[in-house]
């Protein structure tokens, strides 16, 4: 802040003050008028404005008796929104110009792009259509539910009955899971266009093919991270004039984030199905197209004699670029809503009324607003820094794409940890314990490098450079069993060193937000969790950056198979083949961080569910002891539920693979002349059987996801009321919901890693080692691959939703399970 800044104490908190002050500073005629942004918001999201009855904050044309009227309300919060915000819609404005002036190709390459852009648009539509339909299905019955249940004190309090509470619970829903279908719609649209300028541009230079994919990635992670953050901050917006937050006999301002929950339940429904579905759409499709095509006829990877190519190509946007964007949205949506609520609870506890910005505890509840506006800033800088500044010919030697996107990651981690110190000072700094903030950064210190040893790990696991994908190479000299044994032990192998960072990281940071001075009315800290929840924001804080390199994986395969379908020379194949062999690494780079932050977002959101459970029975709920039968047996069902939910999914790509290979193989009974090139594939056929078969088995294992835990709450609620065992329903849930996110961590580690490791050394031998394409090394790591298929792009990608979406959807259920 500037010298001579007048503090924020000597300004009136009336509305009429503070347009003038907001004129002058436009005006530019106040000695502080260039700093009056960054005071008054302090780089902040918003700067909340009371405008309430008896506050003096009534605009002329706004009567005193009445509320701001809530649709100006929300115009004057988002007319403050900072200016990283308008950054970000002018940088999405510039990347969407720049990769859609890049050229297609010649007319081959569009033709087979305009069929992978049909194919990918109609399941789409096709697939959210269902996904819209059982939403609102699930609204009515959470209105019906909300409609029953108990209220909290505060809720009764601050008059919010059960109607409101319900129209509020559904309207979150809703908003979340409209979000989350466009945050996926936005990855598949700009998957499907930019595929076919990659292509175009790696018969010129391997760089110019780089930059465009990464740029292309960058703008649907750019506009998903941005999609989240603008979502929760206009229903915060919403709910906190519409209900008159802290005005008095309202609701307090640290009682808000619970409101939200229902948005984090949207986003989490829409990926679990969205990541279902077009997991099974991709697999199934690329099974088929190997054993029969690759496997049986011995023709190369996406050659168009393959019936089954385009239904391939088509599964790499809806499943990896659409499904992973929803994905990465329900993430980010539940870390931030599960730290907004922990922020809010532990204000309340500790009394915490303000910092030199705030009147009130929202610095802590808007934080993770905060860190994620800079997100967008800082990963963009990490997007734009990598160029085109070399014009290498096809024939020059390759740069090593994984180690420019490193570069780039490097570049914002930094921006990262200094904007992040920052807003820990200008947000979390508090009188009550001056050096709070300090161990806060260093909580968000500490998320950072759990991010970065997060991609290390998994890149040293699934990268052919490294030891472990050469070894699982090596096995498959001797067979196809050889290669399953290594694969498999290679995944097992790889949840050791995760599973030690995320203990290290889960205690280090509670540590730090123990003893950062903050304690409740009776003396007890009370920051640990709030501690937690700062490192999970640090891990997520470069989110929109490693979202990018997974996109980049897909777009990088589509072009591969563009090259290959429309015979370019072998040389514009070499670039492709490399660049997918390193969008396979990012994929597998991006499923091992969504998981690691999935493991803290859901610490958090069962620690917030145990807060939940506590203020609507209220009395203590602290413990889950899980020496009681009842217990324990919840706990079992949950790692139950894991390990069915995975064999379901897997079975679900395993039936609809063998409709595909039938097909194919149908076909080239039936048509020889397609290995000849004299009669052409029906590749629409096998694109529909896909389309049907996925949405088909989609329903099974998200309907066991959604149902399960509701009737375990619901059955031993009544088993604890006939046995007078008081929250009995509660404490079985909470054990399921302890053990399944255990049990899926170590599970989704092992199919990622493994599928991904199976993926990379058949494309390691593929570059010309131990026999190179056609030997019996490569058949027996394509069998190998294929059992990975279902593991790294269907069940495993799948339990990072599940995780979380089990956490969400027992808070907005728990006061049914007491």
């Amino acid at each position: 802040m500037a010298a001579g800044f007048p503090s924020f104490e000597s300004f009136s908190t009336s509305a009429k003050d503070f347009e003038c002050l907001w004129k002058t500073a436009q005006n530019g005629t106040a000695q502080y008028s260039s700093d009056f942004h960054e005071y008054l918001a302090g780089f902040l999201f918003f700067q909340e404005v009371e405008l309430r009855p008896g506050s003096g904050g009534s605009l002329p044309q706004d009567s005193e008796d009445t509320h701001f009227p809530i649709a100006r309300g929300i115009f004057r919060v988002l007319k403050q929104i900072n200016v990283r915000v308008l950054l970000m819609l002018l940088l999405l404005v510039y990347l969407t110009k720049w990769v859609l002036s890049k050229d297609e190709g010649p007319p081959e390459m569009i033709q087979i792009s305009d069929a992978i852009r049909d194919g990918a648009e109609g399941f789409f539509r096709t697939q959210y259509g269902t996904i819209s339909k059982m939403a609102m299905l699930l609204a009515l019955v959470i209105l019906c539910i909300y409609l029953f249940r108990s209220t909290t004190p505060q809720q009764e309090s601050s008059g919010l009955g059960r109607l409101a509470s319900a129209y509020i619970t559904v309207a979150a829903f809703l908003l979340g899971a409209l979000c989350s279908g466009v945050a996926g719609y936005v990855g598949m649209w700009v998957s499907v266009r930019a595929n076919v300028r990659v292509s175009s541009a790696a018969r010129r230079s391997a760089r110019e093919a780089l930059q465009i994919a990464v740029r292309a990635g960058g703008l649907s992670a750019i506009v998903v991270v941005g999609m989240v953050v603008i979502g929760i901050a206009i229903l915060y917006a919403t709910f906190y004039v519409w209900l008159g937050v802290d005005s008095p006999g309202s609701m307090k301002v640290t009682d808000l984030p619970l409101l939200l929950v229902g948005y984090g339940f949207g986003a989490s429904f829409v990926a679990l199905f969205a990541q279902l579905g077009g997991g099974i759409f991709t697999k199934a499709a690329d099974v088929g197209a190997d054993l029969v095509g690759k496997v049986e006829q011995g023709i190369p990877e996406d050659d168009p004699r393959n019936p089954a190519v385009i239904a391939d190509l088509v599964g790499d946007n809806v499943g990896d670029c659409a499904a992973r964007g929803a994905d990465l949205f329900e993430s980010i949506a539940a870390e931030i809503i599960s730290a907004m609520i922990l922020g809010g609870t532990m204000a309340q506890r500790c009394k915490i009324e303000g910092n030199e910005i705030y009147r009130n505890p929202s610095g802590f509840i808007l934080f993770p607003l905060v860190v994620h506006s800079f997100d967008l800033v800082i990963s963009s800088i990490g997007i734009l820094s990598i160029r085109s500044t070399r014009d290498s010919s096809v024939k020059s030697p390759i740069e090593d794409p994984m180690a420019i996107l490193q570069k780039g990651y490097l570049i914002t981690i930094f921006l990262a940890v200094l904007t992040f110190v920052a807003s820990t000072y200008w947000m979390l700094y508090t009188e009550k314990a001056p050096s709070a903030w300090v161990h806060f950064a260093l909580c968000g210190l500490v998320g950072i490098i759990t991010a970065y040893i997060f991609v290390w790990i998994t890149k040293y696991y699934t990268d052919y450079k490294h030891g472990p994908v050469r070894a699982l190479a090596l096995a498959s000299t001797t067979g196809h069993g050889t290669n399953i044994i290594a694969g498999v032990s290679l995944g097992l192998e790889s949840t050791a060193l995760p599973v030690l960072v995320i203990s290290v990281s889960i205690v280090s940071s509670f540590w730090l937000g123990h003893t950062a001075g903050l304690v409740d009315e009776v003396g007890n800290p009370t920051g640990g969790l709030f501690g937690t929840a700062v490192a999970t924001m640090g891990m997520l804080s470069t989110a929109a950056y490693v979202l990018t390199m997974d996109m980049f994986g897909p777009i990088a395969d589509n072009a591969g198979g563009i090259v290959e379908m429309s015979q370019q020379p072998e040389s514009v194949r070499e670039i492709t083949d490399v660049l997918d062999a390193v969008g396979n690494t990012t994929k597998a780079t991006t499923k091992g961080f969504a998981i690691g932050s999935a493991a803290l977002a859901s610490f958090l959101l069962f620690s917030a569910y145990m807060d939940e459970v506590a203020t609507f029975a209220r009395e203590p709920f602290t413990q889950v002891d899980i020496a009681i039968p009842e217990v324990f047996v919840g706990g079992l069902l949950g790692s139950m539920l894991i390990f069915l939910f995975s064999a379901w999914a897997c079975s679900a790509v395993g039936r609809t693979a063998q409709e595909v290979v039938n097909e194919v193989r149908r076909q080239f009974i039936e048509r020889p002349g397609i290995m000849d090139y004299k009669e052409k594939p029906d590749y629409g056929r096998c694109v529909a059987i896909v389309a049907s078969a996925s949405l088909r088995e989609m329903v099974k294992p998200g309907a066991l996801a959604i149902i399960s835990p509701m009737v375990v709450g619901l059955l031993f609620r009544i088993l604890g009321y006939y046995t007078g065992h008081s929250l009995l329903g509660a404490k079985v849930v909470a054990a399921m919901l302890m053990f399944a996110t255990v049990s899926g961590i170590l599970m989704a580690l092992f199919l990622n890693t493994a599928g991904g490791a199976w993926d990379n050394a058949k494309k390691y031998i593929e570059t010309g080692a131990l026999g190179g394409k056609g030997s019996d090394c490569h058949k027996a790591a394509i069998t190998g691959d294929t059992v990975g298929d279902p593991f790294k792009d269907t069940a495993g990608p799948s339990l990072h939703v599940l995780i979380k979406m089990l956490a969400t959807i027992t808070l907005v259920m728990a006061p049914v399970f007491l």
